[in-house]
C-alpha cells in the first residue's frame, strides 16, 4: 500500500468538477499530462474543480457524531462503534481513512502550479485562495482527530513521504489560521449561478472563528464572529426547512458540500430512516441527546417546575427535538412511529430498526423530498450562522465579556426554533450561561458531525461519553392517535468506555507508521 501522503493520480475524478451543480455532470473529455493541463484559465478551472472533489463528505459528518453521546452507530461494518467506546486501535479502518493527505496533495500540487497559467490576476488569487482553504480544512480536521501530524506543503517524492515527521499540533493550527487570515481578501462575500459552492469570506472567517474558539483564542474569535455577523447571513425562518433539499443554498448556510442527484449524489439519506420507511437505521439517536432539549417553557427536564412527565415524555418539548428526532408516537410520513412494540415493523430489536427507538429526523423531514433517498441531491451543511452565533456567544462568555449582544446572540437561535428568551435572571453568571450556551449547541447543531468536538474541547468525555447508552423505554403506541404507554425501562444499547489519558485523540493508523518509521503514538495506543 502507497502512504496516503505521496501520491494522488491526476484523473478524471481530479479533473472532475466538484463545487458547483451545473458542473457536476463534467468530466474532462481529454487525458491531460501536467505540461499540457497549465495553459488556459479553463484548464485551471478543472484543476481547481478537482481539489474540491472529496474534500468532506456526508458520512464524515453524518457519523462523527456516533463518537460522540449523540448517536449509536449499530453496524461493525460501519466501523464507528470501537470509536465511540473507547476500544478503538490503530488498526481500525476510519482510523486510516480519516488520515487522509488526498485534498491535500491535490491542493499543493495546484498551488504549485496555477502560476504558469496566464490568466486574470484577481481571478488567480481567488482560486489560489480556495485551495488554500480546501488544505487548511483538511489539516483543521486531522489535527482536532489526531493531534500532531505531518505538516505538507509541496508535493513529495517517495523518499520524502516515507521520512516526513509529524509537526505538533498547536504549529499546525497555527499554520491554518495563518492561511486563513492570508485569502480571506481574496474570496468572495458570496457568489451566484454555477459559482455557489464555491469558498467563500464567510467561509474563512467562520472556519478561523471556530478554530479560535475550539483554542481558547477569544478575543480572536469575537473579532472574526463580529466580522462574519456584518457579512448579510442570517437564521432562516424555519429549523426544519434549513436542510430540506427545496431550501438549500439559503442565507444561513456559510459552508456546504455540494451534491447533485445522479451526476454527484448523496447516497446516504437512506441511512437514517428505519425498516418501516424503507431506510438502516445505521445512526440512532441516544436518550441522553433526546434528555438534553428543555421543556417548551425553556426549563430542563430534571427542573420540577419544568412540568416534565416521564409517561409522556415528548410533549411540550423544545420543538427542535421533533424536528431533529423522531420519537415513539410522532407521526412521520403518515403514520405513527412505533419502535417499542414488538409486533411494530419499527420494533427496535429487528434488523434495520434502531437500537433506540429513535431515528434521525433532521435531514429526512419529508421523505417525499426524494424520490430515491439513496441518489439524492442534498448538500450536507459544513457551518451555517447559527454556529457563528453561538460561537460568539460562548467566546464572550469565556472571556467574562457578558453583555447584552451575548442574551441576543443565543436569544436569536432559541425564537428561531420556537423557544423562549432567555431568563436573565436565572442565567445570570458566567457559570450558567455557559451550561447554558453549551446545551444550545448540543440540541441546536445535533447530528451535524460537532458534538465531539465540544466534548474533546471542554474535556467533558468521562462524565458524558462513559458508561451505559440508553434508548427509549418500551410500551405500546395506539396506531390511530399515537398515545403513549409506556411500562418498561429504557433499552440498553452499549457500555462505553472513557480514558481520558487516551480517547481525546484518535491513534495514528498502523499502516501509515509501517510506512513511514518517523511518525510516533498518540498516548495509550
Amino acid at each position: 500500500m502507497k502512504n496516503k501522503i505521496l501520491y494522488t493520480i491526476l484523473s478524471a475524478s481530479l479533473l472532475a468538477t466538484a463545487c458547483q451543480k451545473d458542473y457536476l455532470a463534467k468530466t474532462p473529455t481529454d487525458t491531460y499530462s501536467n505540461g499540457s493541463l497549465w495553459s488556459s484559465e479553463k484548464d485551471a478551472t478543472a484543476a481547481l474543480n478537482g481539489c474540491y472533489a472529496g474534500w468532506e463528505n456526508d458520512i464524515n459528518i453524518l457519523y462523527m457524531d456516533a463518537v460522540s453521546d449523540n448517536t449509536y452507530s449499530q453496524f461493525m461494518w460501519d466501523k464507528l462503534q470501537h470509536l465511540g467506546n473507547g476500544t478503538a486501535t490503530p488498526a481500525d479502518p476510519n482510523v486510516l481513512n480519516r488520515w487522509d493527505y488526498t485534498t491535500i496533495q491535490k491542493c499543493n500540487w495546484f498551488l504549485a502550479n496555477i502560476d504558469q497559467v496566464k490568466m486574470d490576476d484577481q481571478l488567480k488569487k481567488r482560486f489560489k485562495g480556495e485551495a488554500r482553504f480546501l488544505r487548511a480544512y483538511q489539516y483543521f480536521i486531522m489535527s482536532q482527530l489526531y493531534g500532531d501530524v505531518p505538516l505538507v506543503t509541496k508535493s513529495l517524492t517517495t523518499a520524502e513521504a516515507q521520512a516526513v515527521s509529524s509537526t505538533a499540533a498547536k504549529d499546525v493550527r497555527k499554520f491554518v489560521t495563518n492561511e486563513l487570515a492570508a485569502i480571506t481578501a481574496d474570496l468572495p462575500e458570496k457568489y451566484s449561478g454555477s459559482d455557489v459552492g464555491r469558498i467563500t469570506k464567510g467561509a474563512t472567517l467562520s472556519l478561523k472563528a471556530r478554530i479560535e474558539l475550539y483554542d481558547k483564542n477569544y478575543a480572536a474569535c469575537i473579532a472574526d464572529c463580529k466580522q462574519i455577523m456584518g457579512l448579510g447571513y442570517s437564521l432562516y425562518p424555519s429549523y426544519t426547512d434549513l436542510f430540506r433539499i427545496a431550501f438549500e443554498n439559503n442565507d444561513e448556510v456559510i459552508l456546504d458540500v455540494q451534491y447533485k442527484a445522479n451526476d454527484l449524489p448523496n447516497g446516504d439519506i437512506g441511512i437514517m430512516p428505519s425498516s418501516g420507511f424503507g431506510g438502516w437505521s445505521s445512526l440512532s439517536p441516544t436518550q441522553a441527546l433526546v434528555d438534553a432539549y428543555e421543556m417548551a417553557n425553556g426549563k430542563t427536564i430534571d427542573d420540577p417546575a419544568s412540568g416534565y412527565n416521564p409517561d409522556d415524555p415528548y410533549t411540550n418539548r423544545d420543538p427542535r427535538l421533533t424536528a431533529s428526532i423522531v420519537y415513539p408516537g410522532q407521526k412521520y410520513e403518515d403514520k405513527y412511529y412505533n419502535s417499542i412494540d414488538a409486533s411494530s415493523p419499527d420494533y427496535y430489536n429487528n434488523n434495520n430498526n434502531s437500537p433506540t427507538g429513535y431515528i434521525e429526523k433532521k435531514f429526512t423531514s419529508h421523505l417525499s423530498d426524494f424520490p430515491d433517498m439513496w441518489n439524492t441531491g442534498l448538500n450536507m451543511i459544513v457551518i451555517r450562522y447559527a454556529e457563528v452565533l453561538l460561537t460568539y456567544a460562548e467566546a464572550q462568555i469565556e472571556s467574562g465579556v457578558i453583555d447584552n449582544t451575548v442574551y441576543d446572540a443565543i436569544d436569536a437561535v432559541r425564537k428561531r426554533a420556537g423557544m423562549p428568551v432567555i431568563d436573565r435572571a436565572v442565567y445570570n453568571s458566567q457559570d450558567k450561561l455557559r451550561t447554558l450556551v453549551r446545551r444550545e449547541r448540543r440540541v441546536e447543531l445535533a447530528l451535524e458531525g460537532l458534538r465531539w468536538f465540544d466534548i474533546q474541547r471542554w474535556q467533558i468525555g468521562p462524565a458524558v461519553r462513559n458508561g451505559e447508552v440508553y434508548g427509549t423505554r418500551l410500551g405500546t403506541v395506539d396506531p390511530n392517535s399515537g398515545k403513549l404507554s409506556l411500562t418498561g425501562d429504557h433499552v440498553q444499547v452499549e457500555t462505553r468506555l472513557f480514558n481520558p489519558g487516551r480517547d481525546y485523540l484518535w491513534p495514528v493508523p498502523q499502516k501509515e507508521r509501517d510506512l513511514n518509521k518517523t511518525l510516533g503514538q498518540n498516548p495509550g495506543y
